[in-house]
């Protein structure tokens, strides 16, 4: 019996379980208080410019393509070691303080750390010696080794080790204390900025440490990296896919090769045209770490792939081309392939001199050597690509000669719980109301024989290393992805329906519990819709979609604009008979007046007291003690034209037809009469009320309007629809050629959105 796509849904999150249990934000004294406002508000822009335009800030910790408010000064590297350079003072970090919170945020610290520089450690500290190599990375007391391996591959190209490792600091004449170290974080570059006091226990570094006793980059670049995520301990376990992304800005993917896809030469040839970093590895022996086999190949160990190429080979029976791959042994001596194609193999014989100047052919005990695709198929068991995207630091000065490089679309979102969290197709009710993400693809691959378009999808949760110590671990995430026959005529987004009927025609591979999930994929051009999802509904997270392609792909947010619409012609108000109707009217109008006096207006207390009784035989969706006075204050301010703080009576009827709508659709969408709605109904009953929203929108009223338990009461979905009225009149009525714009004044905006 087969799998349903529910079914494999559930049989990808298992797989995906499996393989991570295994990979182990008066009048001369309002113009003084206007212009205090406008000069905090000018140096708040000043200090975050940089972000908005998602430049490269120097110190920025930074969390996503839409800027967030940050507290406290940026770190500039270069103003703080001239400031600590004139002062003669050593730098120290009050962002990473030397304290054990820096370490643990979970235990104790197992014995007493001391925090020492590196002058304190050795009498001639540097920060290379003899360049910066493999065996500069040495493991210590924290099980990190995903980054180590990450950071030990990071030597092996100079032009991205130096973007990550600024040559600008050292232990010279400019020595303050300071270093700085450059990582790419969910779609900017940040630069962290460090002091050098490292954890010692009995003079000796504890951590991540050089071979060489008095070399210090690679200690002070892991201190970095545990700055942006918190602590050292957050450091613990992860992919070494992750780490290199953080070097590079890149996007990963990985192949078992014995299962590996029919035109994986091709995506080879491609990654390398685009300077893709790749590693390959042997699966290890359990009982030993690092073993060497017959034919001069490691278990367990970890080769960089640095060419792949199509060589001429001409024979006395036959001529042609054979597919070589170039690796390197990080070791760099004679430990190297054996076999076929190898340093001094007789297969050479057959290559041209012209091919062989070509290809820099060397037979030093370099650890580099050359194999046949065919070989490598069969003695490695798993390859790494690490794409480069277009804001790589490095991708301009690496794919300069190669003139290919990927084109990249890129989002940010979140799941938010009981609105756009609604889990993974498993939970059909509620799939749909996911972020939802437009692309178009039009041409097709260079020299594709099917027609068809390379696509790369990344999905990566954000921040949840940093939030490990509040007890966060990485959601279960996946995709699939949807192809729109017909663009023109689906709902937007697209609906519970459209999910019922149509099947997905690509997807990601599994659910798993890592910081992403990537796949790649051969889609015909056309129209697809993406969905990132978790596997169960209402969990909560920040995500950023990327999608690669070799030809530039059109993406958006597959959402509705904001704005009004018709209301829904199913709400039904009563039909009361006329003699009734005109009683009732009469007997409010008289209530009205007896509270209003002489000049019929009502402050927000008497509109309290008039709801109250006018509603008092309704349905218990009003809340115990009626409307509460938020509510009423905000009535009076959607209709109040001239900031009276008063209504009339023709107001007053305007308000009730609103009340009265907003009442029905609320019972409409609270069949069990339980006084609350779920959050995942929010749209549409604000869609039925006659507001059109987006998913940046819901999410916000959810945040602001739901409870714990992430329902909406009737008060607060009241408070809601009034509140969205009234800022959507203000803003239309500042913008009447439609034009999506409108002009206040610093004034004029203070006024109203505080009034409201």
């Amino acid at each position: 019996m087969g799998f349903g796509e529910e079914g494999q849904e559930l049989k990808s999150q298992l797989t995906g379980l499996l393989s991570s249990a295994i990979n182990g934000v008066a009048r001369d004294a309002a113009n003084q208080i206007q212009g205090e406002i406008m000069k905090a508000i000018k140096a708040e822009v000043k200090k975050n410019l940089p972000a908005l335009f998602n430049f490269k800030v120097l110190g920025e910790k930074g969390s996503g393509l839409r800027p967030r408010g940050r507290i406290g000064e940026v770190q500039d590297f270069a103003a703080i070691r001239d400031r600590c350079l004139s002062q003669g003072t050593l730098f120290e970090d009050p962002d990473f303080p030397c304290d054990d919170s820096s370490i643990f945020y979970s235990k104790m610290p197992p014995k007493s750390f001391e925090w020492m520089r590196p002058m304190e450690i050795c009498n001639n500290p540097e920060l290379f010696v003899e360049g910066a190599s493999r065996f500069d990375v040495q493991q210590g007391e924290l099980g990190d080794c995903w980054l180590l391996a990450a950071v030990a591959n990071l030597t092996l190209n100079d032009v991205l080790f130096r973007q990550v490792v600024p040559e600008d600091q050292g232990f010279g004449d400019k020595y303050a204390g300071i270093f700085h170290f450059r990582f790419w974080q969910y779609g900017r570059w940040v630069d962290v900025v460090i002091d050098d006091r490292l954890p010692t226990y009995y003079g000796k570094l504890v951590f991540l440490h050089s071979s060489t006793d008095n070399e210090f980059w690679s200690a002070l670049l892991e201190k970095a990296y545990a700055k942006l995520h918190g602590s050292y301990e957050a450091l613990k376990g992860g992919s070494t896919c992750e780490a290199m992304e953080d070097f590079t800005g890149g996007v990963s993917e990985m192949y078992e090769l014995n299962e590996a896809p029919s035109n994986l030469w091709q995506i080879l040839l491609k990654a390398h045209e685009r300077s893709s970093l790749m590693g390959c590895s042997i699966e290890p022996d359990p009982s030993v770490l690092e073993m060497q086999t017959p034919q001069g190949l490691v278990k367990g160990h970890a080769y960089s792939i640095t060419r792949i190429k199509y060589v001429d080979i001409s024979t006395p029976n036959t001529s042609g081309k054979i597919p070589l791959i170039r690796m390197r042994n990080p070791w760099g001596n004679e430990a190297e392939w054996n076999g076929a194609w190898s340093d001094k193999s007789q297969e050479w014989r057959f290559i041209p001199d012209h091919e062989k100047r070509e290809l820099g052919l060397t037979f030093d005990d370099d650890g580099e050597f050359w194999m046949s695709y065919k070989d490598f198929l069969k003695y490695f068991s798993r390859l790494e690509i690490c794409n480069l995207s277009p804001d790589s630091l490095i991708e301009d000065a690496m794919s300069r000669d190669r003139g290919k490089k990927w084109e990249m679309s890129v989002y940010e979102g979140e799941w938010v719980r009981g609105v756009t969290a609604g889990g993974c197709r498993n939970y059909l009710e509620t799939f749909w109301c996911n972020p939802q993400f437009k692309i178009t693809l039009t041409e097709v691959d260079e020299n594709d024989e099917d027609g068809k378009c390379t696509v790369i999808i990344g999905l990566m949760q954000k921040n949840r290393r940093a939030q490990k110590k509040t007890g966060a671990e990485c959601l279960t995430i996946g995709f699939a992805v949807y192809q729109i026959e017909d663009p023109d005529n689906v709902p937007t987004p697209l609906d519970l329906n459209f999910f019922k009927y149509n099947a997905s025609c690509a997807r990601a591979p599994s659910f798993i519990n890592l910081r992403e999930v990537s796949c790649r994929f051969k889609l015909p051009p056309g129209v697809y819709c993406i969905v990132p999802s978790t596997f169960e509904p209402n969990e909560e997270g920040e995500f950023i979609l990327r999608v690669f392609s070799e030809h530039k792909n059109n993406m958006e947010e597959n959402d509705e604009e904001v704005g009004m619409g018709e209301i829904d012609n199913r709400i039904q108000i009563p039909d009361e008979p006329q003699p009734e109707k005109e009683k009732k009217t009469e007997a409010i109008r008289q209530f009205f007046q007896k509270l209003a006096g002489d000049d019929m207006e009502v402050d927000w207390m008497e509109l309290k007291d008039i709801l109250d009784y006018a509603m008092r035989n309704e349905t218990k969706t009003t809340t115990e003690g009626g409307f509460s006075k938020d509510v009423c204050r905000s009535m009076v301010a959607m209709l109040d034209v001239d900031r009276s703080g008063k209504l009339g009576f023709e107001e007053f009827q305007q308000l009730w037809k609103d009340i009265r709508n907003w009442k029905s659709v609320f019972k409409m969408y609270d069949q069990e009469n339980s006084g609350y709605l779920s959050p995942f109904e929010l749209r549409q009953a604000l869609t039925s009320a006659g507001y059109h929203l987006n998913n940046h929108i819901l999410n916000i009223l959810a945040h602001r309007y739901s409870g714990r338990d992430a329902r909406i009461s009737f008060d607060d979905f009241m408070m809601c629809a009034v509140r969205l009225k009234t800022m959507i009149d203000l803003f239309k009525a500042r913008d009447p050629s439609s034009t999506n714009k409108a002009t206040f004044t610093l004034e004029e905006w203070v006024e109203n959105t505080l009034y409201s």
